[in-house]
């Protein structure tokens, strides 16, 4: 009847096998996990019941004859006896979780608990046959005769499939969101959300036991295994536009085979024909589909394509008057007057005149309408004019004569008013009478109107001349820029910089004669073709023995109530920024309501910022960028506008922010660049200026966080080599110079600038004769694959060299401050090492390291926190909300 087997214990060691057999037994078989091949069963019990399912790692349940549920241990013992929740249970199934039963019983199953004996939920379906789980035991599978329910594992229902025929077995995929199932001739799958659809059909029926990728694997009528190739892009296209995975629809949309009515008509019952549009080529389908999705620009370019088939001539008519409500609907008045114009709507053109404030085409549309001797479109025209002589002659001319004279007499034409008497009285016709209470008909004169492009004669600009309404928004697509493609921002050792190290790096003048420095027999070493500031030159050894381990020099290259009559004002509302500082424990949300002393006691507790002087800046440029003027009407002030990076339907609403991880990298570009050209003080300011910018930063995931973080890193490490870099330019000791060069390159750099560290630590140690030091630094420099390449062969030449020379000297003739082999941190503030062991004490901001004395003080290297004073640390932008 069934055999399962204990998904609980991660060992998989226990099988269940129940069989219909003397009115209901079951077997437990328990396996040795660590005989790595087949053996018999090391343990075999038996017992009689309906059914029998794991329900925890050591201990399973029993359903006896009696409807009485039995938890029984590994030795077929009795352990607990529960009544089920309802006594007419005839059936009981694994539920997914440790403790728990799914019991069954006629149009019922129930989800009850063993350990509170209470019932979970419930849930109304046909007798069920089997219970089918996913990997990750998220969501369950209810087989009936004719249809299958999908239900969490809190038996929460997510959808209902009705088959027609019998379903004979069924099985989730890898994603555990497709459930797969075969009918008596097909093999389909549906979603939790509902969506269904047939992958295949079968000649026999088959019995799915796995889905893999492509491959579904299942039992024929005579059990044997059989493994079927399967088509499952329609199902996992569903999937991923269910779970809003976006990238992934658009890349099965442009690299798989989907096409057809039924997906087009799924991805606008979905409310994305957006999507659909990049499937359809017929002119009449991509129309219905562009207005779907309000796209004015493919609507119109499809329309025009059916105009230039004369065949679909009223075809192209229905579907400018189509989009021409769809453009009137988004505000684009332009496209309005262009669908009018092509179905000649001549009243819809007048009336849209009317209110554009358009009296020159207004006075255009009269004159046609002479032309067309459409009476009541002329006068309909001189009404939206206001030109009262011309609708006295319209409707004199009409044999409405006694209008004629009242509504001369009424405007203050007297002349007219006059004349027309005249005739009412020469053919003795009464003169009406005008009323006391007569008014002025004349249309409202138009304040702000929009331009019809004829005011380049006035001087207007051109990109001025036409202005269209302010349109309703139409929001972008999920899919806009949705497989854009990111670069690893970081990454700048491969980078080519462009041009050999600046000169600011130094001098690399090495004398590498028998007689050294000091000596007064030592030659001045000739300076390489191509210079690069002075970083290549060629070397004299003076040892005929080194000769062959030249190599030609080589410029060295770079890496946001009652209804009465009382009228009572409305309440002003709460101010979105009040609920920003409420809502967020981030320093830049507060910024941006305009609390920055709730922002700076927020950055003093997270990371004991106490000179906000350097953040000031910041702080504007935060501010600034939460909000937005919105122009109100002519004298009226205009509108500030919050920017949320949240919905506006949320309650917890959080302002955008304008300082971004990617403007942060772009300026480590630039920050990197300048390090290697040698302008040391401009990159200084790009490092110091990320350090600024970090705490203003919003996150949005956790990888995000991290890069924040490693930006950090990065900026903190650099600011230290230039400071080190620049206090060697007020020491004149050769001894103390070198020193700060092996500090220098224990900072954690790129590999191109690295080497370029390592180069001049080298040449430092020669200079003052400590061999085995600069042999430490050649070796650590070789060590280095940008080493090996073509452009730094002749510093990989120099740096044998000085391996060789420092192996025959073997000596170190000045005592440094400085053990490469024991790990040490620097001291930011005296550039003197704290080796591990020793008390070290931290920036709560960057983490530069101080020795114990420095406590309290201000960190050198940000310059706005304190020193040693232990802290939570920046919030991510998720645990701030």
């Amino acid at each position: 009847r069934s055999l399962s087997y204990n998904t609980l214990d991660q060992s998989g060691s226990s099988v269940l096998i129940c069989s219909e057999a003397d009115g209901g037994s079951y077997e437990l078989l328990t396996f040795n996990a660590d005989a790595g091949s087949q053996t018999d069963p090391s343990e075999h019990h038996r017992g009689s019941g309906l059914a029998a399912v794991f329900m925890a790692r050591n201990r399973f349940a029993v359903l006896d004859k009696n409807r009485q549920i039995l938890v029984m241990n590994f030795e077929n013992k009795v352990v607990k006896k529960l009544a089920p929740p309802n006594p007419s249970t005839d059936g009981m199934f694994f539920a997914g979780l440790s403790g728990r039963l799914l019991l069954s019983s006629e149009d019922k199953m129930t989800l009850f608990d063993t350990n509170s004996r209470k019932t979970m939920a419930e849930l109304q379906v046909p007798r069920v046959k089997y219970v089918i789980w996913s990997g990750d035991c998220s969501y369950v599978a209810l087989l009936s005769k004719h249809g299958i329910v999908i239900a969490n594992r809190n038996l929460e229902q997510q959808s209902t499939i009705s088959e027609t025929v019998r379903v004979k077995s069924g099985a989730w995929d890898s994603t555990n969101q497709i459930f797969f199932y075969t009918t008596l001739n097909h093999i389909k799958y549906c979603l939790p959300n509902g969506d269904s659809g047939i992958i295949r059909t079968l000649d026999v029926p088959v019995y799915v036991t796995k889905v893999d990728k492509d491959n579904l694997y299942c039992l024929d009528r005579e059990c044997k295994t059989r493994k079927m190739k399967i088509e499952s892009t329609e199902a996992l296209f569903k999937m991923a536009l269910d779970n809003k995975q976006y990238g992934d629809v658009m890349r099965m949309v442009h690299h798989s085979r989907l096409c057809g009515q039924a997906i087009i008509a799924y991805l606008q019952q979905k409310g994305f024909p957006e999507v659909a549009l990049h499937f359809v080529r017929d002119p009449k389908t991509r129309f219905r589909l562009a207005l779907a999705c309000g796209n004015i620009e493919v609507a119109m370019e499809t329309v025009d394509k059916l105009g230039e088939d004369e065949s679909m001539h009223q075809l192209a008519m229905d579907c400018w008057q189509q989009l021409g409500i769809e453009a009137l609907r988004q505000g684009n008045h332009q496209v309005v007057e262009k669908a009018a114009q092509m179905t000649k709507d001549f009243d819809r053109l007048s009336f849209l005149y009317l209110i554009t404030g358009n009296r020159k085409k207004l006075g255009k549309m009269l004159k046609i309408a002479e032309i067309r001797q459409d009476v009541m479109s002329r006068f309909h025209n001189t009404l939206y004019l206001g030109d009262v002589k011309e609708r006295v002659a319209i409707l004199e001319s009409a044999g409405q004569t006694y209008l004629a004279y009242l509504t001369a007499i009424t405007h203050g034409l007297e002349e007219e008013a006059e004349r027309i008497k005249a005739l009412l009285e020469a053919a003795n016709l009464d003169v009406p009478e005008v009323p006391a209470g007569a008014k002025l008909l004349q249309p409202p004169t138009p304040i702000i109107r929009t331009l019809d492009g004829s005011e380049k004669d006035l001087g207007v600009k051109e990109e001025d001349a036409n202005v269209n309404w302010p349109q309703l928004v139409v929001p972008k697509s999920a899919f806009e820029g949705s497989l854009a493609d990111t670069a690893d921002a970081f990454a700048a050792g491969d980078e080519d910089f462009g041009e050999p190290a600046g000169g600011a790096w130094g001098d690399d003048d090495l004398m590498l004669d028998d007689d050294m420095p000091g000596d007064g027999g030592g030659a001045a070493a000739e300076p390489a073709a191509g210079g690069g500031g002075g970083w290549d030159e060629d070397l004299d050894f003076g040892d005929e023995d080194l000769d062959g381990l030249g190599a030609p020099a080589k410029v060295v290259g770079g890496a946001d109530e009652d209804g009465g009559d009382f009228f009572a004002a409305p309440q002003a509302g709460t101010r979105a920024a009040s609920h920003w500082v409420n809502n967020s424990s981030h320093a830049a949300d507060h910024i941006a309501a305009g609390s920055c002393e709730s922002a700076m006691q927020l950055l003093n507790r997270q990371i004991a910022v106490t000179n906000f002087a350097p953040l000031k800046s910041r702080f504007l440029g935060v501010y600034c960028g939460a909000l937005t003027s919105v122009p109100g009407l002519a004298l009226a002030p205009s509108l500030q506008m919050p920017l949320l990076r949240t919905d506006a339907s949320d309650s917890k609403s959080l302002p955008a922010t304008c300082v971004k991880l990617p403007w942060l990298i772009d300026t480590l570009k630039g920050a990197y660049k300048a390090f290697h050209a040698g302008s040391f003080a401009e990159s200084l300011e790009l490092f110091k200026s990320i350090l600024y910018a970090v705490p203003m930063v919003v996150t949005s995931s956790r990888t995000e966080s991290n890069e924040v973080k490693e930006l950090l890193d990065i900026a903190r490490e650099y600011i230290t080599a230039i400071r080190l870099k620049l206090a060697m330019a007020d020491v004149s000791d050769p001894v103390r110079m070198t020193e700060l060069w092996a500090y220098f390159t224990h900072c954690n750099l790129q590999p191109a600038h690295l080497l370029l560290a390592l180069k001049s630590a080298m040449i430092s140690g020669f200079k003052i004769k400590n061999y085995i030091t600069a042999a430490s630094f050649a070796h650590r420099l070789l060590e280095l694959p940008e080493v090996s390449s073509e452009k730094n062969a002749d510093l990989k030449g120099k740096a044998q060299k000085v391996i060789l020379k420092s192996e025959k000297e073997g000596r170190n003739e000045h005592t440094l401050q400085y053990d490469e082999r024991n790990p040490f941190d620097i001291d930011c503030q005296a550039f003197v090492p704290v080796y591990r062991g020793s008390p070290v004490v931290k920036c709560a901001y960057c983490g530069s390291a101080y020795q114990p004395e420095c406590t309290n003080k201000l960190c050198t290297t940000c310059g706005i926190a304190l020193i040693g004073v232990e802290t939570l640390g920046l919030p991510t932008g998720r645990s701030s909300n």
